[in-house]
């Protein structure tokens, strides 16, 4: 469970972490139920909510990353700096209010050294993101009928689906499309895919025996393979962190919080972000 919940081994994950995410599922009418998007993220989560926004009279600006916060003399937000990519030329964003979504590794490399040095600010330094891994293979056959999110009992891999069972999108009662966790992440994010993939297919033969590997009895074929690598991605939820994690309404008047690593009801985890 710890590699799924945070992508880390057992003898590093927070206790605290395992006992709230165990009483969410005893204690929530659909707390065991997992949830798939039915699709890719691009198409099923991003464009939903630039749609939202926009019918409501908002705008959605992309491939503008944030350069630099301007402060006013009190310490608030006078403005942001982004770097218009399409352009390439700084812009300047004014606004009310401003909220932060970035993981916590990139909040303690942008924000302001006058920000960072406060008692509420200086506690992201003990927070930092985990690595992690997410592998896509496309099979010539089907190698389960489960229709479920599984635990492995791999020492490589965390948790895996196949999507061919679990997502309409991807649905094919011939062939698998496994969508699997490599956890812990940090002696391979460096890897190449190829190696990766190669690691995976070892991997594999422990979980399916009679498909893959040199016993198989009803041999599959990979197809295709993609390997996403993200170098920091949730916070690593270890013992003692929990007191360093900021609520999301902070001292500076005109700037909230978002994300896994603030103080909110979802842990480490993309539903937290």
């Amino acid at each position: 469970m710890s590699k799924a919940l945070n992508f880390i081994n057992p003898d590093e994950i927070s206790a605290s972490v395992v006992l709230v995410a165990l009483n969410r599922f005893l204690q929530e009418k659909k707390g065991s139920k997992m949830a798939f998007l039915d699709g890719a993220p691009p198409e099923r989560l991003c464009k939903p909510a630039v749609k939202y926004i926009e019918d409501r009279g908002g705008k959605v600006n992309i491939e503008r990353p944030l350069k630099k916060i301007n402060l006013n003399p009190d310490g608030s937000v006078k403005s942001i700096t982004v770097r218009n990519k399409r352009k390439m030329q700084d812009e300047e964003v004014v606004a009310d209010a401003y909220v932060s979504a970035l993981p916590v590794d990139l909040v303690k490399i942008l924000f302001p050294k006058e920000w960072m040095n406060t008692e509420f600010f200086s506690g992201l330094e003990n927070l930092e993101g985990v690595p992690v891994i997410n592998l896509h293979l496309w099979f010539d056959k089907k190698l389960t009928d489960k229709d479920q999110l599984l635990f492995s009992r791999s020492d490589l891999l965390s948790v895996y689906a196949d999507m061919s069972n679990t997502c309409k999108e991807y649905e094919d009662p011939d062939k698998s499309m496994l969508e699997l966790v490599l956890a812990p992440a940090e002696h391979y994010i460096d890897k190449s895919e190829e190696y990766i993939v190669h690691q995976t297919m070892k991997e594999l033969e422990r979980l399916f025996p009679q498909h893959i590997g040199l016993k198989a009895t009803d041999r599959a074929k990979l197809l295709k393979s993609k390997v996403v690598k993200t170098p920091r991605s949730v916070y690593k939820t270890t013992k003692g962190l929990e007191q360093y994690r900021p609520t999301q309404k902070t001292p500076i008047k005109n700037m909230f919080l978002a994300g896994d690593y603030t103080k909110q009801m979802y842990l480490a985890s993309m539903e937290g972000a």
